[in-house]
């Protein structure tokens, strides 16, 4: 049983963020994933390291940690191995608990994962012909309640730590085998430790898309994608990096300023009265001042224009009047925009359909007509519950046991 209450906020009001930054661990070791240079620096002082030894080998635990993905400290060859038991018995480098692994049809693959608290969330890699895109949790649960959408079911439990946040791109590559190999033995305080590009990866791309509402969890957001974006580190092109809100507006600003990454906005109407509806926060954040807000996120241009996620509910949102009326407001606010068409992603209970694939079409063609791109996303993983708005934690879905005869199947299967 998770130690962990649920926080117990409804769905208008900000939610309170959680103070900690790293999960507390049972044997008592810190553990340094998600954690700065900086920190690791601290941290190493505080343990008992004089400061010229502090910061050499802070340098050198992060270079191992963030840009070889080196989770044992007897694998750092360039610290003395006197020092690597002092670090062993004192800290570690997690990842996030695996439960469960899926595999979907089409490529894509899910991952149900458990903080060292007990608490379950999902992301999910979507690989393409040019690309591959990691959908990456920032919460457990979610507060928004957007009607549309599984994971607003749920409660919110907990912001995720910049580690847990982290942790899964670090995963992800372990699982894609994308690490640089080698070794970079003799390095020192005059060292650069040199940078590492995405050139011929499979995971290119993160999306701030996955559980949970980014903005509502901001510090951590921002810390973990300070660590994805270090050129010292993961060094992913904050280019290459979407964060995906409901309208937060207040921390819109902050986003542009202080994260500097792409921004997708779940719209989905362009009426008051329907997106009342499916997405409740715009009773607090109301749809012009969210597009204002939109039209002052800095950086945004047309070579970085906005995302407007927009899904496609049968006769909710979908008319031509809508499509016309979508192209008035981006148009209104001079936005350099992008629309995304979503074709709306079933799940048990959902109280909507998916509009027809012609009633779509035509959505598209009046909005690409009005000078606005506004390509149809394919659904991707529909199989695993995997694609947009399906993720709620296969916990949720499936008892232990059963994922136990489950595993126990499938390794029978592939003898």
């Amino acid at each position: 049983m998770a130690d962990t209450t649920l926080m117990t906020i409804p769905g208008q009001v900000d939610p309170v963020p959680v103070a900690r930054d790293i999960t507390p661990r049972e044997d008592g070791r810190v553990d340094l994933m998600g954690v700065s240079r900086t920190r690791i620096r601290e941290i190493f002082e505080e343990a008992g390291l004089d400061g010229r030894q502090a910061k050499l080998r802070s340098k050198q635990v992060y270079h191992w940690l963030y840009h070889r993905g080196v989770t044992d400290f007897d694998a750092m060859t360039d610290i003395a191995k006197t020092m690597r038991p002092w670090l062993s018995e004192r800290f570690v480098i997690g990842r996030p608990n695996v439960v469960e692994a899926q595999h979907s049809s089409d490529g894509t693959r899910k991952w149900l994962l458990q903080t060292d608290d007990g608490h379950d969330f999902e992301m999910v890699f979507i690989p393409d012909a040019d690309r591959g895109t990691l959908c990456v949790s920032s919460q457990v649960g979610c507060t928004l309640n957007c009607t549309f959408c599984h994971t607003g079911t749920m409660r919110l439990v907990r912001n995720l730590t910049p580690g847990e946040i982290v942790g899964q791109v670090m995963l992800a590559r372990d699982a894609l085998g994308e690490w640089p190999k080698g070794v970079m033995d003799g390095l020192d305080d005059a060292e650069d430790a040199g940078h590492y590009t995405s050139d011929g990866r499979l995971l290119t791309n993160i999306v701030m898309m996955g559980m949970g509402e980014p903005l509502y969890n901001f510090d951590h957001v921002r810390d973990a994608l300070n660590l994805v974006m270090d050129g010292d580190g993961l060094a992913l092109s904050k280019r290459r990096i979407t964060l995906s809100t409901s309208g937060v507006i207040p921390a819109m600003e902050r986003c542009g300023e202080e994260i500097g990454v792409n921004l997708a906005v779940s719209l989905h109407a362009v009426t008051k009265e329907v997106r009342d509806e499916i997405v409740p926060l715009n009773k607090k954040y109301g749809l012009e001042d969210l597009l204002q807000a939109c039209a002052d996120y800095p950086g945004a241009s047309n070579a970085r224009r906005i995302t407007f996620e927009y899904v496609m509910l049968k006769d909710k949102n979908d008319s031509d009047e809508d499509a016309h009326e979508l192209v008035r407001l981006l148009k209104q606010f001079d936005l350099p925009a992008k629309v995304n068409l979503i074709p709306f992603n079933p799940w048990p209970g959902a109280g909507y359909e998916c509009s027809t694939p012609e009633r779509i079409k035509s959505f598209s063609d009046i909005v690409f007509e009005g000078g606005i791109s506004a390509p149809v996303r394919t659904p991707r993983g529909r199989d695993i519950d995997a694609a947009c708005g399906q993720l709620k934690t296969t916990a949720e879905k499936k008892s232990r046991a059963q994922r136990g005869r489950e595993a126990a199947a499938a390794q029978t299967a592939s003898q």
